[in-house]
């Protein structure tokens, strides 16, 4: 379970949030909300233990993540706005750099296999600079099949994904969260998985 009890954050002068108080167990969806500058992505990288909150803690599996350090971060993926993958290389060596990492080990038909999922067969060992926006968002959204994580945080993972994508993301989330996993996400897209009822945490 993630705890989190009176969280604070900040950006330079300016607080976003305070006294941010939830919790996320095993098979629940939350949505993060709010208007642009809520802190929506501040919280998020917050919660991965990227910055520092102001005030407050943050709990996985009744432990401060301050105490955990690398068991925490083991057991984690983010993925940001960014794809953080390099343009030189091409998917399939993309993934193999991060995946290790991450500390994982998979061999490269385990990453062919996550490729072709998210819809890039043919597409493997093409330079990543010479994909689509689309296809480079696809590259970076395969590294949740590599991996045991049971706590996925995604930044806007929608963006630049056609219909089709999505319907696969929403699917892929689905069945995470079948498997006692956790999402928090934020989006600007409609994201839907059935059987499954999003929470909402609302940033004001």
């Amino acid at each position: 379970m993630l705890e989190i009890s009176k969280l604070a954050c900040a950006r330079g002068d300016h607080q976003l949030f305070s006294d941010l108080s939830f919790s996320l167990s095993a098979g629940e969806l939350l949505q993060v909300q709010g208007a642009n500058g809520s802190g929506k992505t501040t919280l998020l990288r917050t919660l991965c233990g990227f910055m520092m909150p102001v005030a407050g803690e943050i709990r996985w599996r009744g432990e401060n993540i301050r105490n955990l350090d690398d068991e925490y971060f083991a057991e984690i993926i983010y993925l940001g706005h960014l794809n953080a993958i390099k343009d030189e290389l091409n998917a399939l060596e993309n993934l193999r750099i991060s995946v290790g990492l991450a500390g994982c080990a998979v061999d490269d038909r385990q990453v062919v296999a996550a490729l072709r999922r998210m819809g890039l067969r043919g597409r493997e060992t093409l330079p990543v600079k010479v994909l689509s926006q689309g296809q480079r968002r696809r590259v970076a959204l395969a590294r949740l099949l590599l991996g045991h994580f049971p706590l996925w945080i995604l930044d806007e993972p929608l963006t630049a994904l056609d219909v089709g994508a999505v319907g696969l993301m929403q699917e892929l989330i689905g069945e995470h969260l079948a498997n006692n996993g956790m999402v928090i996400y934020t989006t600007h897209q409609p994201l839907q998985v059935s059987g499954v009822t999003t929470r909402v945490l609302s940033l004001s």
